[in-house]
């Protein structure tokens, strides 16, 4: 909506209060429509709020969200793109499920830039301890909140400082690009084995201590086994 102070208070008060009132005006404005939309699903998705095999209609969408239905759509032709959702013409959209075979295709890939970056990191500088250390602090925190949705970013925050450390950065990039995905599993595995909280804090430490002892072979051992125990929980094979 296009700022018009002039138009509503003829009456100007001073040359340089117009502007000030326009500048917290446009500060606070809201994002676009579909931005909000895409915002409110994409974070239903990654929180499992809206499970895989959900249907969302547009309609139910603009009502939750308070749009029309032409922002809607927008969104979940941004959100399809990015593999979280199937749209079905007239029908609506289906929320995709973690498949097998991206499960595999995630560690794999988590294994292959995680391990590296694991030795990248040794020796380690005080700034990358002090931030370990911090993330991990804040997951304990958070698990005791029972927040697990917050606790899986905190844990994909903390294996990508280790990565971001490596100093490549096309292996970065490459990393941030399952986020989504990690995010996913990471609730899923917590939902479906809540123990499993308790254990990748664990596990985290050992990788820090690892790592603060410049043990490049140990870090990456810590790695592997850690990384590698979410294939097997996901789908559902642990005893």
């Amino acid at each position: 909506m296009p700022a018009a102070p002039p138009a509503v208070k003829p009456v100007a008060k001073s040359s340089a209060k117009p502007p000030v009132k326009s500048a917290a005006k446009s500060a606070v404005k809201q994002p676009p429509a579909a931005e909000r939309v895409y915002a409110h699903i994409k974070e239903a998705v990654l929180g499992r709020r809206y499970e895989g095999g959900t249907l969302l209609t547009e309609g139910d969408l603009a009502e939750a969200v308070g749009v029309s239905r032409t922002p809607v759509r927008e969104a979940l032709l941004r959100l399809e793109v990015e593999g979280l959702i199937k749209l079905y013409p007239k029908k609506g959209a289906l929320v995709l499920a973690v498949s097998a075979q991206e499960i595999a295709d995630v560690v794999e890939t988590r294994l292959l830039v995680e391990e590296f970056a694991a030795r990248k990191a040794v020796p380690a500088s005080a700034q990358l301890i002090g931030r370990l250390e911090e993330l991990l602090e804040e997951q304990r925190q958070l698990a005791e909140a029972g927040d697990l949705a917050e606790v899986s970013v905190k844990d994909r925050c903390f294996h990508a400082e280790i990565v971001r450390n490596a100093g490549n950065d096309i292996l970065s990039r490459l990393y941030d690009q399952l986020r989504d995905r990690q995010l996913r599993m990471g609730v899923a595995v917590m939902e479906a084995h809540p123990g499993r909280i308790a254990a990748n804090i664990t596990e985290h430490g050992e990788l820090l201590e690892a790592i603060r002892a410049g043990d490049a072979d140990g870090a990456a051992q810590v790695v592997r086994r850690h990384v590698g125990r979410v294939k097997v929980l996901v789908r559902g094979e642990d005893r």
